[in-house]
C-alpha cells in the first residue's frame, strides 16, 4: 500500500485549490479592460510599416473603435477580434488618416455578422457622412440582404455628432468622456476617456500641446498621444513639393515627442504610449530615439506603439 507524505498531501491541497480558482481567474481575465493599437501611423499616405491610426478598447467582449483609419476592420480581425462584436465607434475628428474606414467598419462588420445596435460619435459632419455612406453602397446592402439573408444594416447604426466636450456616453462596461483639443485647421476635434471598472485610458486624438487633454488625462492609467520628431519632419518635407505649407500645418497642428513628456508628466499619468507617428516611416528614427526623446520631461513607464500591441 503506497504511504503519502504530509508534503505529498500539502501540493494535492494546492493543486486543488489553484483548480477551484481558475473559472474566476478565467472570468476575471474576460473582464479585464484590454486596448490594442490597431495601427500608429500618422498622415493619410499608406505605408509599408504600419497601418494609419485606429485602436480599440475591448471591455466584456464589446468593441469600443477609436478612429478607423485605412485597414481598421481588418487589424480588428488580424488582433483576434470579431467584428459583430462592434458596439461604439469613436471619431476624433475629420481626417482621412482617422475616418477613412469609418463606413466600411461598419459595412465589414455587418458582413461578418453583426446584428446588434452600434452607436457612432464623433464631430460633424459625421451624421451626413454615414447618411451618404449608406446611400452610396445601398445597392450593395441590399442585394446581401435578399441574396444572403443580412440583418438590415441602416437601422442598427445609430449616430451621435459631438461639438462640446463633456460626458459622452455610459453603459455597463465604460464611462466616455471627452475634451476639445487643438488641431488646425479641423474644428472641432476631440480627444476621449475610457474610465472602465479596471482601467483609465485617454486617446489624445491630434493636437498640438492641449490643456484640455492635461485636465481630460489627470490621473489616468493610460495616455495614448500623437507624437512628431522635428528632425525627421524636417527630412520628410525636403522630398515634396509643397514642403513649406507641409512643415507649416505639421508644426503647428501636432505635438513634439518631447512635449508629450510634458504632457503626461502635468497630467500625472501612470503610462505614456506614443502612437500616430509624424512621420512614421522614417528609418533613422528608431524607438529608442522615440523613448529618450519622452524621457527627457517624464518619469514614467513610456511604451512606443506598434501595429497590434495589446496595452
Amino acid at each position: 500500500m503506497q504511504r503519502h507524505s504530509r508534503r505529498d498531501f500539502l501540493a494535492a491541497t494546492a493543486t486543488l485549490g489553484a483548480a477551484a480558482l481558475l473559472p474566476r481567474c478565467v472570468e476575471a481575465q474576460a473582464k479585464r479592460t484590454r486596448l490594442i493599437l490597431l495601427g500608429t501611423g500618422g498622415g493619410p499616405r499608406p505605408k509599408k510599416e504600419n497601418n494609419a491610426t485606429a485602436q480599440v478598447i475591448v471591455v466584456n467582449d464589446a468593441l469600443y473603435v477609436v478612429d478607423c483609419g485605412d485597414g481598421v476592420a481588418r487589424q480588428l480581425v488580424l488582433a483576434g477580434l470579431s467584428l459583430d462584436k462592434l458596439r461604439h465607434v469613436f471619431v476624433t475628428h475629420h481626417h482621412s488618416d482617422h475616418n477613412a474606414d469609418y463606413g466600411n467598419l461598419l459595412l465589414l462588420s455587418s458582413a461578418s455578422g453583426l446584428r446588434t445596435r452600434v452607436d457612432t460619435w464623433g464631430p460633424p459632419p459625421i451624421e451626413k457622412m454615414t447618411r451618404l455612406f449608406f446611400e452610396m453602397n445601398a445597392y450593395d446592402i441590399d442585394i446581401r440582404i435578399a441574396d444572403e439573408g443580412r440583418v438590415p444594416l441602416v437601422p442598427l447604426i445609430h449616430v451621435h455628432e459631438l461639438t462640446a466636450p463633456g460626458p459622452v456616453m455610459q453603459d455597463e462596461n465604460v464611462k466616455v468622456r471627452s475634451a476639445l483639443v487643438d488641431h488646425p485647421l479641423v474644428v472641432p476635434a476631440l480627444a476621449y476617456r475610457f474610465d472602465t471598472e479596471d482601467r483609465s485610458i485617454v486617446i489624445s486624438g491630434d493636437t498640438r500641446w492641449s490643456d484640455n487633454l492635461i485636465e481630460l488625462a489627470r490621473g489616468a492609467d493610460v495616455l495614448v498621444h500623437e507624437a512628431l520628431f522635428l528632425p525627421a519632419v524636417d527630412r520628410l518635407v525636403a522630398r515634396v513639393q509643397y514642403a513649406s505649407t507641409l512643415r507649416k500645418h505639421l508644426l503647428a497642428s501636432h505635438t513634439s515627442v518631447e512635449d508629450c513628456g510634458r504632457v503626461a508628466a502635468a497630467a500625472g499619468v501612470k503610462t505614456l504610449v506614443l502612437s500616430h507617428f509624424v512621420p512614421a516611416d522614417d528609418p533613422m528614427v528608431t524607438e529608442e530615439i522615440w523613448r529618450d526623446a519622452a524621457r527627457q520631461h517624464y518619469r514614467g513607464e513610456i511604451i512606443v506603439g506598434r501595429d497590434l500591441m495589446e496595452i
